[in-house]
């Protein structure tokens, strides 16, 4: 049976900032609050775990203020993160042998790996991880509605769930980020998965490759510098996503600040295509790279061909 995890996190940090954050851990999990659903998006169950600190043992003012726990009560009834994570993964998994994850905005998984990684816990979850991102989802549902993506309460007022909890307890948003998803057409949205950036591919064969109904994403394996990245050949290559085929450019690749590249290509039997190769950097500072292609309109390629030529002229005149 496909089942769906819907889960929220809730996480302290140092008292003191930054400057007093371990290495490899700016925000240590406190809580996780988690519900699934079956394949109809039906609530089957609910989870939920308070964990007790152990790296940052005082609470930071700001977690304090929106928090519905108090450090006497987390050191009282939570238990270590291994026991914790070791529970969800075995509930996660109990009724599906490959569930799907979900959560509101990218920062909870990404910080659930972090706490793994940290703890040294090993990461049950497939590689590479394709989950939902019901903020982004929320965003389509709306087409366009929102100018920014919506915060959680936003987007529970809209669509009349009812908030009978409050806010900031981790099984309380996931309930709410489920009734969400329980409330927007997936059919419809079920192709737009996003991708976890957490884990990345170190070699060629693992490299990622997907398409969506309206784009392609690519994102190549880990390199020691941008240099080495870009040499690839297949770095700055324009594959039409829908007939798979090479397509030559009509404007090469540019940058107007060594960090996003972009390009138009042409492909005789599907029309224009834009490219958008961003250069991204790991927690160690080794390279990666994200290359986004879509369909685009003459107007649009107009546009990249106009920003091309005021790149151009700023490194003249520089």
């Amino acid at each position: 049976m496909q089942t769906y995890i819907v889960f929220d996190l809730e996480w302290n940090q140092s008292a003191n900032g930054k400057e007093g954050s371990v290495p490899g851990l700016p925000f240590e999990i406190i809580e996780i609050g988690a519900v699934k659903l079956d394949e109809n998006f039906r609530k089957l169950s609910t989870f939920r775990r308070v964990i007790k600190p152990v790296v940052y043992e005082k609470l930071h003012y700001r977690v304090l203020e929106v928090i519905n726990l108090g450090m006497q009560e987390l050191k009282k009834k939570g238990v270590s993160f291994a026991e914790a994570i070791g529970d969800f993964f075995d509930w996660c998994y109990q009724d599906s042998e490959q569930p799907i994850f979900c959560t509101w905005g990218e920062m909870d998984l990404t910080q659930l790996e972090k706490n793994m990684a940290y703890f040294g816990i090993e990461n049950p979850m497939p590689f590479p991880l394709l989950y939902y991102d019901l903020q982004k989802l929320y965003t389509l549902h709306t087409e366009g509605h929102h100018k920014t993506m919506a915060p959680l309460d936003r987007a529970v007022e809209e669509m009349d769930v009812i908030d009978d909890g409050g806010f900031h307890s981790a099984l309380n948003d996931a309930l709410y980020t489920a009734q969400v998803m329980q409330r927007i057409d997936m059919r419809k949205l079920r192709p737009y998965m996003s991708l976890d950036y957490s884990r990345l591919p170190y070699k060629k064969d693992d490299e990622i490759y997907m398409v969506f109904p309206d784009y392609s994403k690519y994102v190549s394996m880990v390199y020691p510098s941008k240099e080495k990245a870009m040499a690839d050949p297949n770095a700055k290559d324009m594959i039409c996503y829908i007939c798979q085929k090479p397509v030559k450019k009509n404007i090469n690749w540019f940058t107007p600040n060594q960090k996003q590249y972009h390009c138009i290509g042409y492909c005789p039997e599907h029309g224009l295509l834009k490219g958008k190769l961003r250069v991204k950097h790991n927690d160690n500072g080794e390279v990666y790279l994200v290359k986004t292609i879509k369909m685009v309109s003459h107007e649009k390629a107009l546009e990249v061909a106009a920003f091309r030529e005021e790149v151009k002229k700023k490194k003249k005149n520089s």
